[in-house]
């Protein structure tokens, strides 16, 4: 049986959604899990809801939990990761407070922007630990990389170490089925071709299972979004304490501008871009329904959540539901551990997958997964306009992860200065300073050359 090892795993709720999907599978029933986290009491309920987990499916792993990294990942055969350098305080708290004192507001900083550069800074070099311990416990071990700024992540761990990885998100198959669902077809009869940059992927090609064959349904996207009923998605909740929905415009409006349908959240997208958030303009704020300050509040409803959860499930009698996930996971370890088949959309180093990108950086693809491991599937060219607005974020992207890798802090200021969202909203001036102080902010977390 493999052994598995969660690395973060004081993620809880993630950590309980993932251990659903794998011990769902007979082969993995049996699997060896081992829970690593720095946080011990977050750990212990991990631990309790794992063994509750296995118990609700009638699976019956060997469970582990320990804060020694290095036990963990000792002849680890695949290697999860979903943890958060920091934490939502201090650094969550500090990407987002700093840049408002100069007028530059954020949704989700986790990603690219200031927010996401110096989550960056925090969280590659403890991956790249990891992966050279990876290098020296399991070398042969898959990493499945969850963890954000996706693609900046998984650019460094590829060119710094030797460790097979593949950069996991849900963005694809979840936008397929709200597209499905905004254009009433049943998301099982959908078939898609998506290819890009994580959060920044688009549907080449959207269209429906028939009889006959495969009808595009592009036109019927175009009618909702000429129909002006832009669909929500939830909702967000505002610092006022009201509740307000979670608008799909800004993607809505880019498939008019572009001809594509972009895979990430409107709220995500908005702060990827120069259009959309404009301290000047509050009107495209209210227009486009951009939910600013949208992960500080998740990231409080997140923390409610699993206290609520801890109180719950550390009852002596209590028990879990377990439902499947669209998380890839599970089915990318069971495919590499038998051999079947599957296709799933994983980010990977591009390698002249999308051509008209650069080899060095990272790409969302469809991948075919079985005993050999990840193989991403070759593209080609994407359409001019979408790999144009792609090399905006990948500038960002690219100076990041050379400022960590050689320990040149002049990059991280270039970085900031090329962000869309940031140069569209600061000066030159405004931006040396602004990461001067979040460089000043975050010295606890961040390299010393860096700092």
């Amino acid at each position: 049986m493999p052994k598995i090892t969660f690395v973060g795993a004081g993620s809880t709720v993630f950590a309980k959604n993932l251990l659903g999907d794998i011990l769902s599978l007979p082969e993995l029933a049996a699997s060896e899990i081992v829970l690593f986290d720095i946080d011990e009491h977050r750990l212990r309920t991990s631990e309790i809801v794992a063994g509750k987990t296995a118990v609700a499916i009638g699976a019956m792993p060997r469970i582990t939990a320990t804060t020694d990294r290095r036990a963990a990942l000792d002849g680890a055969d695949h290697v999860i990761t979903m943890f958060q350098v920091g934490g939502y305080q201090p650094s969550t708290v500090i990407d987002f407070e700093v840049p408002k004192r100069y007028g530059l507001r954020q949704t989700i900083a986790d990603t690219l922007g200031v927010g996401g550069i110096m989550r960056a800074l925090r969280t590659v070099p403890v991956l790249l630990d990891m992966c050279h311990e990876m290098e020296e416990l399991c070398a042969d071990a898959t990493l499945l990389q969850y963890v954000n700024p996706m693609a900046i992540n998984c650019w460094a761990i590829n060119a710094a170490t030797s460790i097979k990885t593949v950069g996991l998100c849900h963005s694809v198959q979840h936008t397929a089925s709200e597209l499905a669902s905004d254009i009433g077809v049943p998301v099982d009869e959908v078939r898609y071709l998506c290819a890009g940059i994580n959060h920044m992927a688009f549907y080449l090609e959207y269209g429906r299972q028939t009889p006959d064959g495969i009808v595009d349904l592009y036109p019927e996207i175009a009618k909702v979004a000429a129909g002006g009923a832009i669909p929500q998605r939830g909702h967000s909740e505002r610092s006022d304490g009201g509740v307000t929905g979670l608008s799909d415009a800004v993607r809505y409006e880019m498939y008019r501008r572009l001809g594509y349908f972009v895979t990430e959240s409107s709220e995500h997208f908005a702060e990827y871009v120069p259009w959309f958030i404009k301290r000047d303009r509050p009107d495209l704020i209210e227009r486009f329904g951009v939910p600013l300050d949208e992960y500080p509040t998740r990231c409080e409803r997140q923390l409610a959540g699993w206290e609520e959860l801890r109180e719950q499930l550390e009852a002596p009698d209590s028990t879990i539901d377990v439902t499947p996930s669209v998380e890839y996971g599970a089915a990318i370890i069971h495919s590499i551990e038998t051999g079947t088949p599957r296709v799933v959309y994983g980010n990977v180093r591009n390698d002249g997958i999308i051509a008209n990108l650069p080899d060095e950086c990272v790409v969302e693809v469809p991948c075919l997964v079985d005993h050999s491991g990840v193989q991403p599937t070759r593209i080609g060219r994407i359409p001019t306009q979408l790999a144009a607005l792609m090399q905006t974020n990948i500038n960002v992207q690219a100076l990041t992860v050379e400022a960590i890798l050689t320990g040149d802090r002049e990059r991280v200021y270039q970085a900031a200065m090329f962000d869309p969202h940031t140069a569209a909203e600061l000066d030159l001036d405004q931006i040396w300073a602004l990461v001067d102080d979040l460089l000043v902010a975050h010295a606890d977390y961040i390299p010393d050359n860096l700092r």
